[in-house]
């Protein structure tokens, strides 16, 4: 497989709004000419985030006489998270971004609770187009409050006659996110104000009733716990195929983004 062009980019802080009291949206917007017109919205990006104190994004830089990169000093080298892009409008180039408000133990939380006006973010994205889920008659669409700008992606990328169920954890009932909606989808709430406890997104899932007779595709983006346990569900227990689910963690309880990479990518196998 050809390895993804990856583009790297400063964006500057364009505007700021709650979209619910756990959810921040931030738009940002470049000055370079970006290719993020090949992308598509709900795709994962990784951001760099300023450490707190600075406000601009140092990329590491190539030295040519060492012909090698050199990255910023600790100081002010940027914190790398992943997110999604919400929204991408190449013509003004602006991206929308959607950050979980859980206070300032995080560094993107951090960030965009105090981000203001023209705040620096980088952003790499790959430039290719990304299918999120497959065909179906019947849809499963099983997330957190981590993967509801993807689920919102997802659930407006596919036409008017699909059909589906979305089951969505959240923080508060005041969570409950006015975008996560289709006219062929029922949507479940769970509410849950400590997800790093356990959750019953899993349990909800395994209780759906599944139509033989229907060709079903699930996407999960979730907490470690909760997508093996799906994952389990779906692939040994139903027997379904490759084609016919995604599973994602996020995240793992108890365990920073950058530690737990490994752990998560052995998960999916």
């Amino acid at each position: 497989m050809e390895k993804p062009k990856i583009s790297k980019y400063v964006f500057k802080v364009t505007a700021k709004e709650n979209i619910t009291p756990h959810y921040i949206r931030i738009k940002l917007k470049s000055d370079e000419d970006i290719e993020f017109d090949q992308c598509t919205p709900g795709a994962n990006n990784k951001i760099f985030i300023p450490p707190s104190g600075t406000r601009e994004v140092q990329f590491s830089t190539f030295d040519p006489e060492k012909g090698e990169w050199v990255m910023p000093d600790d100081a002010i080298k940027p914190i790398v998270r992943t997110y999604t892009h919400r929204a991408i409008d190449p013509e003004t180039k602006e991206i929308t971004i959607d950050f979980v408000n859980h206070g300032d133990n995080g560094p993107a939380s951090a960030w965009a609770r105090n981000a203001v006006l023209d705040d620096q973010l980088g952003v790499a994205m790959k430039i290719r187009p990304t299918v999120h889920v497959g065909e179906a008659d019947h849809y499963l669409l099983i997330a957190d409050s981590t993967a509801i700008p993807v689920l919102c992606c997802i659930l407006e990328s596919l036409p008017e006659d699909a059909s589906g169920r979305c089951i969505v954890e959240v923080a508060t009932p005041e969570d409950k996110h006015p975008e996560v909606q289709h006219p062929g989808f029922e949507v479940t709430w769970l509410v849950n104000p400590h997800p790093e406890k356990g959750s019953a997104l899993a349990e909800t899932a395994r209780a759906c009733a599944i139509d033989p007779d229907k060709k079903y595709f699930a996407y999960i983006a979730a907490e470690y716990s909760t997508v093996r346990d799906l994952r389990q569900y779906f692939k040994e227990e139903l027997g379904w195929g490759a084609k016919d689910f995604y599973a994602f963690s996020y995240w793992k309880s108890g365990t920073a983004e950058d530690k737990s990479a490994q752990d998560r990518r052995e998960e999916r196998g």
